[in-house]
């Protein structure tokens, strides 16, 4: 939002919205310091930091649609919660598209469009598609066990046995 690129009241907010503002505020210069490992004095982040950063500077534009590529690839458990936590005020009344290969990120759409091989072949909510027991419902068991050590049930192979 270049209107406000110095309003430093609007930028502070931004950060503390983000979840971002104590990162920001412990860097060496605070929120005027370079990020990134290209600039001479630059400051490089983790994956999660620059998550942080990333959803702050959102937090800045009023954009209607937002696109999220992997939001949570970089984040434990607690700060995916947490970043869902803010991302639910900054999508409001917006249009969010997520990118994710992360069940956990997923199960939380209003709609999912599962592509394969670059191509639609499930569409629907998460229990739609849990329910039609095709695809998604499989990966989602799949991943689901890795988190729970239980057995994966192949479904489609109990099925035709």
């Amino acid at each position: 939002n270049l209107p406000e690129l110095n309003d430093r009241e609007s930028i502070v907010t931004a950060g503390r919205r983000g979840g971002a503002d104590e990162l920001i505020s412990g860097l060496p210069a605070g929120y005027d310091t370079a990020l990134g490992k290209w600039f001479d004095a630059g400051v490089n982040l983790s994956g999660g930091e620059w998550q942080k950063v990333a959803l702050a500077r959102a937090f800045m534009r009023e954009a209607p649609i937002l696109l999220l590529d992997e939001p949570t690839a970089a984040l434990d458990a607690q700060a995916e919660y947490d970043l869902f936590e803010r991302l639910k005020a900054l999508t409001a009344g917006k249009t969010a598209v997520y990118i994710s290969h992360r069940f956990s990120t997923v199960r939380r759409a209003d709609r999912i469009l599962f592509l394969e091989h670059g191509r639609l072949v499930e569409e629907g909510t998460h229990e739609e598609l849990m329910r039609l027991n095709g695809r998604y419902a499989r990966l989602f068991r799949m991943q689901a066990a890795a988190y729970t050590d239980d057995e994966v049930v192949d479904f489609d192979s109990a099925a035709s046995s």
